[in-house]
């Protein structure tokens, strides 16, 4: 089965020229905004861009290309940050407007970077959910308010964009949280910047209150809003969507499938399926009949404990959480016994509800892959 590597392999040496900007690239960009560009892409200003290939030489140069995503997508930014960096299609593309912001105290992580695809294009792309725990429970907040801070900052930040870039049409997307983002800042730009923006990808990313989809504002972005979920997306099923989207094959298993390197990839496009798994349609089912089974002040409760807790360990971050192991454990433990009791209750049906979905998902996944190991094998 064929990846994002793959394709550059396939396209890398056709320009954007001979062959136009398509899902893949976005996807592409929505990876490379998880690196750390700090001092080596300008912040919003009139500076020039810097083109991708002199970026990568001066982040190697300097030792820091650091992916700022879950551990075990790390090597593949940095693969997939090389092989650009020396592809005709990306290289002499220019990277510019980078900002990146985190505040404990007001729980926010947000980032941003800006390609500078042609003459006529900019495509901003809004980073995901990094390994901090600041990052993981803005996340959650999405749930339980109107508005979480990197929502704010998307808008601004495109505001900002566009001003710097005033003849440009605008693409937006992102991975994950940052998928989320890119459709929020869509949708509350004011309308002569709205009329710019050509496309808006989400991949994997949660959607939104229902509220949200009623908007006018949202009915005239819609045909332009492009959600993309692997089969047994979980993340991306998360809320509400009101736009149609597309289903993609991956070959990895569970939540697994949210690494965007294991969707699968053929010509300038991905392998796409009917429908979301059976499993992963009952476990969003499920979370969001449990979400309205809650107020909203008791989502904010749970959140603000779980996260009470895994801050009681001393970690700053997931990759903390699992460095530190036991260890972690004892201090949490500490910490959940101090819950009040109905809200620790509350937590715990919700993480028996997240731990039993995604087995089912799981299993689901592995039937699968052995009814297409025994097709295989009968075809040849």
């Amino acid at each position: 089965m064929s990846n994002l590597f793959d394709y550059l392999d396939w396209r890398g040496d056709l320009t954007l020229a001979q062959s136009p900007f398509n899902e893949v690239d976005s996807l592409i960009f929505s990876e490379l905004s998880y690196l750390d560009f700090t001092d080596i892409v300008p912040t919003p200003s009139l500076s020039n861009g810097i083109s991708i290939r002199d970026a990568y030489k001066k982040m190697v140069s300097q030792n820091q290309v650091n992916g700022k995503i879950v551990s075990n997508s790390d090597e593949q930014i940095k693969e997939l940050f090389h092989k650009i960096a020396s592809s005709p299609r990306f290289c002499n593309i220019l990277l510019n407007c980078y900002v990146e912001h985190t505040d404990l105290d007001t729980v926010e992580q947000f980032s941003a970077i800006t390609f500078e695809i042609d003459q006529r294009h900019i495509y901003c792309a809004f980073r995901g959910t990094d390994d901090s725990l600041t990052a993981w429970q803005e996340d959650l907040e999405l749930s339980c308010t109107d508005e979480v801070p990197a929502q704010k900052r998307a808008v601004h930040y495109v505001q900002t964009v566009a001003k710097q870039y005033p003849r440009r049409k605008i693409l937006l997307g992102g991975h994950s949280k940052g998928g989320n983002l890119a459709v929020y800042a869509g949708l509350f730009l004011p309308i002569k910047l709205q009329k710019r923006i050509l496309d808006i990808w989400s991949n994997d990313g949660p959607g939104f209150h229902e509220y949200i989809l009623d908007l006018p504002t949202y009915k005239r972005l819609e045909s332009r809003i492009h959600t993309i979920l692997p089969k047994s997306s979980i993340v991306g099923m998360l809320l509400e969507h009101g736009e149609s989207y597309t289903v993609v094959d991956s070959d990895e298993l569970g939540l697994m499938q949210h690494n965007p390197f294991s969707w699968q990839v053929i010509g300038d496009h991905f392998v796409t399926l009917p429908s979301i798994n059976t499993a992963a349609r009952n476990s969003s089912l499920a979370i969001r009949e449990w979400l309205h089974s809650v107020s909203v002040e008791q989502r904010k409760s749970f959140i603000d404990a779980l996260f009470d807790i895994l801050n009681s360990s001393g970690a700053k971050t997931i990759s903390d959480l699992k460095n530190e192991n036991i260890r972690a454990v004892i201090p949490m433990a500490k910490a959940m016994m101090t819950v009040d009791k109905e809200v620790r209750n509350g937590l715990l049906d919700f993480i028996q509800l997240l731990l039993t979905n995604s087995t089912r998902i799981l299993i689901e996944d592995l039937q699968q892959e052995a009814r297409k190991k025994t097709k295989r094998t009968q075809q040849n």
